[in-house]
């Protein structure tokens, strides 16, 4: 089989998206993923990938390096020496896929495509247009088959991960997770907010599980609250495959617009979505996953792709109420219940 390579140089919910197109590549190809530091745990879960190169991408990463010759030289070289025929780079809209492909080009890669809004030169060879309004899956997915990449028969296109089935569940009964925090901190609700909403939870009779990274802890700490035996907070002690385990087993899992909420939807767990519209939700909501999209989608700073929220109050996040949350959780998990009766 031909070797391709493919790029997604942000983070782990951002690779999670790609998994459909790479698999439609997968079929008949093998492939390299290209990511960087921040989506190499989501790279390892993916069918489909045969090999990962990890590099810190200047002008992908929220917090970039400085531009480094010895860096991407090594790129280069790592490209080079894994012999790629063909390169496809995955992107957002607001990223230029165009310094990677120069990269690329100087690595021997003698055919390389992407969408791109900017005028290519000499760099690619398949220069992709798609509609602004696509998910961030059907761009990629897009993107591959008008290079002759389609899924397998049988792939559905759903976001798809390798679970390692290790990691014990954290009740016996029926629980919920709540994962409170944000890379993008615009993107999280108030952990005073979601405190309330594990209160309720508890209320309503529902065992909760609060994850998060170890650097979330400040925030995880006031959201799990008190100890007590209808939660624990499980901060910092599940990778993301140990994370895709505990989202697995959930009846639901309630959380923003992070790489937490596409793991869920790639293990088939419904989903409450806090979803600030700091990016469209046509965009980037979970994929065909069933969902309860709150928060107020059409505020007037709708779109503004702000990282942290400089109105007072948070208005599009903040007119969501913890009693929102449990109705939504509930009709979500009835269904997810009968169903796996």
């Amino acid at each position: 089989m031909k070797r391709v390579l493919l790029t997604r140089l942000d983070n782990d919910g951002d690779v999670l998206l790609a998994g459909p197109a790479i698999r439609a590549v997968a079929h008949r190809a093998e492939v390299v993923l290209l990511v960087g530091p921040r989506g190499r745990a989501a790279a390892r879960l993916l069918p489909g990938v045969h090999d990962v190169i990890e590099w810190h991408c200047p002008w992908i990463d929220p917090d970039p390096e400085p531009v480094s010759r010895a860096a991407v030289e090594w790129l280069i070289a790592e490209v080079a020496r894994r012999d790629v025929a063909e390169a496809v780079i995955l992107g957002s809209f607001h990223q230029s896929p165009l310094p990677t492909a120069l990269l690329l080009r100087l690595a021997g890669v003698t055919v390389i495509s992407a969408v791109s809004e900017d005028y290519p030169g000499a760099l690619l060879d398949v220069r992709h247009r798609v509609p602004d309004d696509l998910h961030e899956v059907e761009r990629a997915l897009s993107t591959v088959d008008t290079l002759g990449y389609a899924l397998p028969p049988g792939d559905d296109g759903r976001l798809v991960v390798n679970r390692p089935g290790t990691t014990s569940r954290p009740f016996d009964d029926p629980y919920v997770v709540v994962h409170p925090a944000a890379s993008v901190p615009a993107r999280a609700w108030a952990p005073e907010r979601s405190a309330a909403a594990v209160n309720a939870l508890v209320r309503a009779g529902w065992r909760v599980a609060v994850t998060g990274t170890a650097a979330d802890s400040p925030v995880t700490a006031v959201v799990a609250g008190a100890r007590r035996a209808a939660v624990r907070d499980l901060t910092g002690g599940t990778d993301l495959a140990a994370l895709a385990d505990v989202l697995a087993e959930a009846v639901a899992v309630v959380v923003g617009n992070t790489g937490p909420a596409h793991l869920a939807a790639a293990v088939g767990t419904p989903v409450v979505s806090l979803f600030a519209p700091t990016v469209a939700a046509t965009k980037w909501a979970p994929w065909q996953v069933p969902l309860a999209l709150l928060g107020d989608q059409d505020v007037p700073c709708a779109g503004c792709r702000a990282r942290t929220c400089p109105i007072p109050g948070h208005p599009c996040l903040g007119v969501v109420t913890p009693a929102e949350v449990v109705a939504a959780v509930e009709r979500l998990a009835a269904a997810r219940l009968v169903a796996s009766r």
